[in-house]
């Protein structure tokens, strides 16, 4: 295979970017459509909400957490067959879940099992992805996880259907075949193959100069404070709602306009983060900011009409902010270290994932209200905001330095033991 100068901003990538589209909303989709089981799992097992909430955080966490064995196998094996196995492993655990008769089961099956099959295919398919682009990398991006606000807004009508037909535990085994369609998200993927990708060293070396890195180590704590909050109304809004004496399918449909307001959101936002010069951590520090205010706005509003513009607007913030926060990392690591960089970050911000729902769930369990737990929620974005403001050329206007991520693949090239001369922060 002829090596390529540089990414090709095209040709293959743009089935790269369909596979990730199917692939983001057979992943993030069900999760985010999970709620919809949450109030069906408290009456079934007869459990407190807290120890529910811990089968999606377990699953959240858990692919968050293994990231890092998904793009060490990619870098090994290449992303299609990580990919293709994890799609088998994903439907695996939805197939045992129908059969589950305690909530361990649960934990085990959806958690842990499912949760290792996305693992494997998320960070493998956006690091895949990024190599493909670079001028239209943030519409790349975009456009690959508007996959998650389309079957948002299916997925959890469907669900509710589904659970007023056959129950949940029929409804588990139709989402375990759904899920099987990952197999052929993976066969779609085919790296392209860098001339740059010969000098970045093995996966021991990446992760020794990223850990040596300041700015992406901040990086990752911001986005694991924002990944603390950013799940709680996909998981908690519709009980939150049921809370306020709303029907189960117009709480479920909620959900669903809140889903298209972010497709718009995730297309507009990587269209910006193309377009507008600057750094794009800017824009990501943006939409951060106005999602963690609508977060802690959920409990004032009462009205139909209030709760239905809150859930628009936030949509379409939740979902712009998604596909720049990959597009940053590729700014501050190089292209050549994104599959190491992907894993860790994800492995670190797992922590996030694995304590949001189940705190919010305590709050509700304390309180005896969702308030707490959305304020809460919001307050993390809020602090992950604050984090990314420290990040390098944040405040620099001038086009020339627009995309910082020759200066930082630059110090990441530096030698390990010479941490001094190439890792600094700027």
């Amino acid at each position: 295979m002829v090596r390529e100068a540089e990414p090709p901003d095209g040709g293959w990538g743009w089935m790269v970017v369909l596979s990730a589209f199917f692939q983001s909303a057979l992943v993030f989709g069900v999760l985010r459509s999970f709620g919809v089981f949450f109030v069906e799992f408290v009456a079934a097992f007869e459990e407190q909400a807290s120890r529910v909430s811990w089968i999606a955080s377990i699953g959240i966490a858990v692919q968050q957490f293994g990231s890092p064995v998904g793009s060490a196998l990619s870098t090994k094996f290449g992303p299609r067959p990580v990919v293709m196995t994890g799609g088998v492993l994903a439907a695996l655990g939805m197939l045992l879940a129908s059969f589950a008769t305690s909530l361990t089961h649960l934990y085990l099956s959806i958690g842990l099992l499912s949760g290792s099959g996305w693992a494997l295919t998320f960070a493998p398919t956006l690091a895949c992805l990024s190599s493909y682009f670079s001028r239209r990398r943030s519409l790349a991006t975009g456009l690959a996880l508007t996959g998650v606000g389309l079957s948002s807004f299916a997925f959890a009508p469907l669900f509710q259907w589904l659970l007023s037909r056959y129950a949940w535990r029929g409804s588990l085994l139709l989402v375990s075949a759904i899920s099987l369609h990952l197999v052929a998200c993976g066969a779609l993927l085919r790296p392209p193959s860098l001339a740059e990708d010969l000098a970045v060293g093995g996966p021991r070396a990446q992760l020794t100069s990223l850990l040596h890195h300041g700015p992406f180590l901040r990086y990752t704590v911001a986005l694991t404070l924002i990944n603390t909050g950013y799940f709680i109304p996909y998981l908690h809004l519709v009980a939150h709602l049921q809370d306020l004496d709303w029907d189960p399918l117009p709480a479920a449909f909620l959900l669903s306009v809140a889903a298209i307001s972010d497709l718009v959101g995730r297309v507009a936002s990587g269209w910006l983060g193309d377009a507008v010069p600057g750094p794009v951590t800017r824009l990501l520090m943006l939409w951060t900011t106005l999602t963690g205010v609508l977060l802690a706005l959920f409990p004032i509003a009462r009205a139909p009409t209030a709760l239905v513009a809150l859930a628009v607007a936030y949509g379409f913030t939740s979902g712009a902010l998604a596909p720049l926060a990959f597009s940053v990392l590729p700014e501050l690591v190089g292209t050549r270290r994104i599959y190491c960089g992907l894993g860790l970050l994800q492995m670190i911000e797992s922590i996030g994932g694995l304590l949001g729902a189940p705190l919010s769930g305590y709050l509700r369990d304390v309180t005896g209200n969702y308030t707490a737990s959305f304020v809460v929620a919001g307050a993390f974005l809020l602090s992950g905001s604050g984090v990314l403001i420290t990040l390098p050329h944040f405040s620099c206007f001038s086009a020339a330095t627009s995309r910082p991520q020759d200066l930082v693949t630059e110090a990441l090239d530096t030698k390990v033991p010479l941490p001094k001369e190439g890792l600094e922060e700027d």
